[in-house]
């Protein structure tokens, strides 16, 4: 995820890694020419790699119907389905830092943009339910270990550039998502209609994002002499051994901010992996249940440049956090009450709630004042959150299959958003992690 970026954006501009670009490691040059080069190339990574972190998701959800149908699978086995993805990027996201000192970040990133071609390859041909949720866990796998190594290659290459490169990254993220979400439908009708040639295809943009990352694969991220952020490693690990260490699980501040970013996760996964399906059963077409569920994800495109930058110049979140509950609050209400007559308004309002994602990234920032409490704080928060994600979208397929109808589940949904604004009300309270946690 972005929480690195946002965070060392707001608090500090030490870098987390001190590495040095790999052009003096892969290209075998340290001149100008050659560290230009690998920075595009670098460029060109980031932006396929972001365009590939979303579509496995949000093209399985646009015909989660089909699914269903050709596998057999029921309610409780979809709702399954859709809590892998929290699962697996809590599971596998934390290995992704121990691979990136292994291998090299580089590497690591590659070997998941492969493994996100391998599952989308596999998966509409697997078979059967379980092969279906094995080969979607290894795609996962990949997107994994990209949503953790993507803001180290940011801070590492371009650690005077954090907020453009962020705001490309998340441009990215958000594009490949909402068109995953909006073509998957009309390109698998022009293809014949077999839902597994729908899903197949996403695995050509993964394969592309391959690609660049191969010159680069043989990079360590040992610091170049060349490379004016070698010269900043000593400060950077002065700057660690000065830092008290944190007992985090005994910040409050650290468990609203975990309980809140699982809160907004759960409602997330629930949009990406059923939004489309509550549209399909109110008699929408398919195809505008697709654009329906891109529209939603496609709010995170401005709205990630906006909330980010407005959070940080208030010193308490609590009135953000208030105002995307309350756009969450209107959304469930709307489709609870009227799901096909306002679609479009249901659609916008639950985009800008789920922009709580950046939010939550940007109090990571600012809860801590150091870039190693930014560090652990993020580690803290994202893996407890997405655990606590997980139940969510296998329960709204329970409370689907059992209640026969989308009543409960909604209700449900708009329940927990109260929760949600209250424990993002206290995280967003301005105090720092260090300030309750040092040993």
């Amino acid at each position: 995820m972005m929480v690195g970026m946002y965070g060392e954006e707001t608090r500090t501009t030490t870098p987390t890694t001190g590495r040095a670009p790999a052009a003096a490691t892969t290209v075998g040059a340290t001149g100008p020419a050659a560290r230009t080069w690998a920075a595009r190339l670098v460029v060109v990574g980031i932006v396929l790699s972001a365009l590939n972190l979303r579509p496995a998701i949000t093209s399985l959800g646009a015909l989660l119907e089909e699914v269903r149908e050709g596998l057999g699978m029921s309610g409780t086995a979809a709702g399954l389905l859709t809590s892998v993805p929290p699962l697996c990027f809590a599971v596998f996201g934390v290995a992704a830092p121990r691979l990136a000192r292994r291998f090299g970040p580089a590497a690591v990133v590659c070997a998941g943009m492969a493994a996100i071609t391998a599952g989308l390859l596999i998966r509409p041909h697997a078979g059967g339910t379980a092969g279906f949720l094995a080969a979607s866990a290894l795609a996962l796998m990949g997107i994994a270990v990209g949503n953790v190594l993507m803001p180290v290659i940011v801070k590492r290459w371009f650690p005077d550039r954090v907020g453009s490169m962020t705001g490309l990254y998340s441009m990215a993220l958000a594009l490949g998502t909402s068109v995953a979400a909006a073509a998957t439908v009309p390109m698998t009708e022009a293809l014949g209609g077999r839902w597994q040639t729908g899903l197949t295809l996403w695995a050509g943009l993964a394969a592309a994002a391959v690609l660049p990352w191969l010159p680069l694969v043989r990079d360590r991220g040992t610091p170049s002499p060349a490379d004016p952020a070698s010269a900043r490693v000593p400060q950077a690990r002065a700057e660690r051994a000065q830092t008290p260490a944190l007992r985090i699980t005994r910040s409050r501040t650290a468990w609203a901010l975990a309980v809140f970013f699982g809160l907004q996760a759960t409602a997330a996964y629930v949009t990406m992996g059923w939004m489309a399906q509550i549209f399909r059963d109110a008699g929408v077409p398919a195809g505008t249940a697709g654009l329906l569920l891109a529209v939603t994800m496609v709010m995170g495109v401005p709205l990630a440049f906006v909330i980010p930058r407005l959070a940080t110049r208030l010193p308490n979140q609590g009135p953000i956090v208030l105002a995307l509950g309350a756009c969450g609050l209107a959304g469930y209400t709307g489709l609870y009450l009227a799901p096909a007559a306002g679609a479009w308004a249901w659609a916008l309002l639950l985009g800008v709630s789920n922009c709580a994602f950046p939010l939550a990234l940007t109090m990571v920032g600012m809860r801590a004042r150091t870039g190693a409490g930014v560090a652990q704080l993020s580690a803290f928060a994202q893996s407890t959150g997405y655990l606590i994600s997980v139940p969510g979208p296998l329960l709204v397929g329970v409370l689907y299959q059992s209640s026969g109808g989308w009543g409960i589940p909604l209700a449900a949904m708009g329940a927990l958003m109260v929760p949600q604004m209250i424990v993002g009300v206290l995280a967003g309270r301005n105090r720092t992690v260090e300030d309750e946690a040092t040993a």
